[in-house]
C-alpha cells in the first residue's frame, strides 16, 4: 500500500520479504536512471538491519542487471572501529552486498578507522567534497551542499537517523559542515561515529527511509504523522528529513507503521 502524504511517500508492506522487493526494485529504478543522466550512481548508505535489507541485490536479476561498475558507494554514517568488527557498517555492507557483486573496489569510500573520530569526520568530508568536484557526486541547486542520488536511511527506536540522535548538537547544523562526529549517543553501546549531517541529507535527490518491526512504530508515528506536533510531542531527527528538491520515500512493514496508519485513520486523511 503506497501513500502520499506531507512527509513524503509512504509504502507499507505486508512482510519483510515483500518490503526487500520493493525496496531493491526501488534502488534498481535510481540507479538506471543515474547513470542514464550522469553515467554514474552515487549512493550513501547507513548500517543496522537496514543493510540486510538490501542484500536482495546480491540475487538474480539485480546482480545481472545493475550497472555495477558505475556504482560510487559512501557512508551516511559509521562506527569508528576496525573494518572487521561485527558492528561495523563497513564489514555488514561488504557481507551481505559488496563481496556478492562486481562493483569496482576503488569506488567504495570507506570512512579511516585508525584516526580520532574529529579526524575521521575532517577527512570523510574532505573526500566527499573532492568527489563534488570530480563530478562524482553532484552538487546542489540550492546550496554548495553534496547531492547525492540516493541516500539509504533508517530508523532507530528513538527516532534517530544515520547517526544523528535526539539532542544532539550536530542537528542544528545548517550548511557549512557536511560531515560530523559524535562521541556520545542514545544507543547502547555508545560508540565513536561519524555522520551526514542534515544539509547533506536533505540535499539528495532521493531519500529512502526504512523501518521495521513494532518496536519502531512510536518513531515512525512522531516522524510522518501529521498529528505528531506540538510541545508536548519530541521532535525526533527521522523528523527533520526533509528533502530540499528531491524525493522521500518511506519503507514501513504492517507492525512499524502500525500507529501512523491508526493516526491516518483517525484523522481521515485523503489519500
Amino acid at each position: 500500500m503506497a501513500l502520499h502524504l506531507e512527509r513524503g511517500e509512504v509504502r507499507i508492506h505486508e512482510s519483510l520479504e515483500e518490503l526487500k522487493t520493493d525496496l531493491a526494485d526501488y534502488i534498481a529504478e535510481i540507479s538506471e536512471a543515474s547513470v542514464k543522466k550522469r553515467g554514474l550512481f552515487a549512493i550513501a548508505l547507513s548500517g543496522g538491519s537496514l543493510i540486510s535489507l538490501i542484500s536482495k541485490l546480491s540475487e538474480t536479476p539485480y546482480s545481472k542487471t545493475m550497472e555495477w561498475s558505475k556504482w560510487y558507494i559512501f557512508w551516511a554514517d559509521d562506527r569508528l572501529m576496525a573494518k572487521s568488527h561485527a558492528d561495523s557498517n563497513y564489514r555488514l555492507a561488504k557481507d551481505c552486498l559488496l563481496s556478492k557483486v562486481p562493483i569496482i573496489p576503488s569506488h567504495v569510500h570507506s570512512i579511516n578507522d585508525t584516526v580520532s573520530a574529529e579526524e575521521a569526520a575532517g577527512e570523510y568530508e574532505f573526500l566527499i567534497r573532492q568527489s563534488v568536484k570530480n563530478r562524482i557526486v553532484s552538487v546542489s541547486e540550492t546550496s554548495d551542499c553534496p547531492n547525492f542520488d540516493l541516500i539509504l536511511l533508517e530508523v532507530g527506536v528513538d527516532g534517530h537517523v544515520a547517526s544523528l540522535f535526539p539532542n544532539q548538537s550536530a542537528l542544528e547544523e545548517r550548511e557549512e559542515e557536511w560531515v560530523t562526529f559524535t562521541t556520545d549517543s542514545s544507543k547502547k553501546p555508545s560508540h565513536e561515529r561519524i555522520t551526514f549531517t542534515l544539509p547533506v541529507i536533505n540535499s539528495a535527490s532521493n531519500i529512502a527511509v526504512v523501518a521495521t518491526g513494532d518496536s519502531k512504530a512510536e518513531a515512525v508515528h512522531l516522524a510522518a504523522a501529521a498529528d505528531s506536533t506540538g510541545p508536548e510531542c519530541p521532535v525526533v531527527p527521522a523528523r527533520m528529513i526533509h528533502p530540499v528538491k528531491g524525493k522521500l520515500v518511506w519503507f514501513l512493514d504492517k507492525p512499524a507503521a502500525s500507529k501512523l496508519e491508526a493516526s491516518l485513520m483517525s484523522n481521515s486523511y485523503k489519500l
